[in-house]
């Protein structure tokens, strides 16, 4: 399994995929998804969903995260809480690493002083989901 995988999110970035589209859509060959689909459902969590508000990179990785964790269980929510639990451990480390996971705090709009770049900010929500796929992948 080809776990290295934070360039090919940058490329994405790079021809015009926004944060959150960038990571998810870097990892849908692992679950078996439509990247368009995925392409779709992420495109409103561009730009800290479209508020300046949580990290675009992050929300995107937490979306990677709910497709492995996620008992697929309509209805009964039995991952609920374990999925929390996940996103919540990864959004602490990635503010521990960069000050923040606020989009705005993290581009420097109020402070004039960029915390992390969008392509690091890509960097590292990789990063972080990586490791966590590395111990948990569930497979296809």
């Amino acid at each position: 399994m080809e776990w290295n995988r934070k360039q090919q999110a940058i490329e994405r970035h790079d021809k015009g995929f926004n944060c959150a589209q960038s990571v998810a859509c870097t990892y849908c060959d692992l679950f078996d998804v439509d990247e368009s689909a995925v392409f779709r459902l992420t495109e409103s969590y561009g730009l800290g969903c479209g508020m300046m508000e949580v990290c675009g990179a992050l929300t995107g990785a937490f979306a990677v995260v709910g497709l492995n964790n996620s008992s697929g269980d309509v209805g009964k929510g039995i991952t609920k809480q374990s999925t929390y639990g996940i996103i919540k451990e990864m959004g602490e480390k990635f503010r521990e690493k960069n000050g923040s996971v606020v989009c705005r705090e993290l581009k420097g709009i109020e402070t004039k002083k960029v915390l992390r770049t969008c392509p690091g900010c890509i960097e590292d929500a990789c990063e972080l989901l990586e490791e966590y796929l590395k111990e948990n992948y569930k497979g296809k």
